[in-house]
């Protein structure tokens, strides 16, 4: 008698407990599955401004805020070194050209010498040609005409090694007048590179150094992105980033604009991975942006799936392993498909009349 009534004492305590247990229907509603990713705005095309020079800043022809064109000159560097290079290489460059044709040309010598070799050479072929003359008929002497013969053909071989020394010596000229040609241009591109222009047109959203202070080329000095265009940043965990694709609709949220929602859509997805906090950067654009934006505005996304209509649901917190829920008869598999924030579509395994049981944890 005692085992009768104790075994109905455990009978009821397990048929007690097992009603206090959490339990449910699955239902049929629809499901949208998410991906969700912290965001942060930034303008399209920002970029940072270095300098291709070591110096001191002189002047910022801009203010932080200002809209500017492409081209526009934002920074002026200064430095001593540069600028003498340049006076000196325009120095260079200015006396190769008077020694190529200018008045007091190195040419111009040698062309009157050219001159005066060639009525030389003229004068000496006139008498060699008299004397030879006379010689043919037999008047004058021997010597004579061979005198007249090799001064003639001294005279030849002067006018022509003139003319050669002339070839040459333009040659140099003209090769000495490209080379400070050359010289002066990479001078004054030298010179250039101390004042800095900007690459776009847009709005200058910073200036990082102050005149007098000290500039090189590894530190960003500004930075300037477009005025009007602004792309969300998304950081997508690496085991969501496979089923990130462009064109997807993307819910935002800004702390800036707490009680709206704006919309989105995916624009490009960047393939490098960041080793640090094992994400992806996503970019998406807004389809209508807010009226106010700034850089560096943070928020939340949710990036849209895919979505399902009248399908068959669950709560996440009743799965077991992903794959299995508690019910009635035990434990069973499960097929799973969607899944939101807080449920999961059910593909097979249980149908809308299966109770299911909350696991206890």
């Amino acid at each position: 008698m005692s085992k009768y009534i104790l075994w109905t004492f455990f009978a009821i305590v397990f048929i007690s407990c097992t009603d206090k247990e959490e339990k449910t229907l699955p239902t049929v509603t629809n499901i949208t599955e998410l991906v969700y990713s912290s965001v942060t705005v930034q303008p399209d095309s920002l970029y940072q401004v270095y300098a291709s020079v070591h110096g001191i800043l002189d002047k910022n022809f801009v203010e932080e805020g200002d809209i500017v064109q492409k081209g526009t000159p934002l920074l002026q560097i200064i430095n001593s070194n540069p600028k003498l290079h340049s006076d000196n290489a325009k120095l260079s460059l200015e006396l190769a050209q008077k020694n190529y044709n200018g008045s007091a040309a190195i040419l111009s010598s040698i062309e009157e010498e050219i001159k005066s070799a060639t009525l030389k050479m003229i004068n000496d072929s006139i008498h060699y040609c008299r004397q030879k003359n006379l010689w043919s008929q037999q008047i004058g002497s021997k010597t004579e005409y061979d005198t007249k013969k090799l001064t003639y053909e001294l005279s030849v071989n002067s006018l022509s090694l003139l003319k050669n020394k002339y070839n040459r010596t333009k040659d140099e000229l003209s090769t000495q007048l490209q080379q400070a040609k050359n010289n002066y241009k990479t001078s004054v591109i030298t010179t250039k590179d101390f004042t800095i222009n900007s690459k776009i047109t847009g709005k200058v959203y910073g200036l990082y150094k102050n005149p007098g202070e000290i500039v090189n080329t590894l530190e960003p000095i500004a930075a300037v992105g477009n005025a009007t265009v602004f792309v969300i940043e998304m950081l997508v965990d690496e085991v969501d980033i496979v089923k990130i694709k462009e064109n997807q609709k993307t819910i935002i949220t800004l702390d800036a604009y707490n009680k709206e929602v704006f919309t989105a859509k995916v624009n490009k997805i960047y393939p490098k991975k960041d080793e640090r906090n094992q994400t992806f950067i996503v970019e998406a654009l807004f389809d209508k942006s807010p009226k106010v934006l700034y850089p560096g505005l943070s928020g939340e996304a949710n990036i849209i799936i895919d979505q399902k209509k009248e399908v068959l649901t669950i709560p996440k917190e009743y799965l077991i392993d992903n794959t299995k829920v508690k019910t009635e008869k035990g434990t069973v598999e499960i097929a799973v498909g969607l899944q939101s924030m807080d449920t999961v579509e059910i593909l097979s395994g249980i149908t809308k009349d299966t109770w299911i049981y909350k696991p206890k944890h």
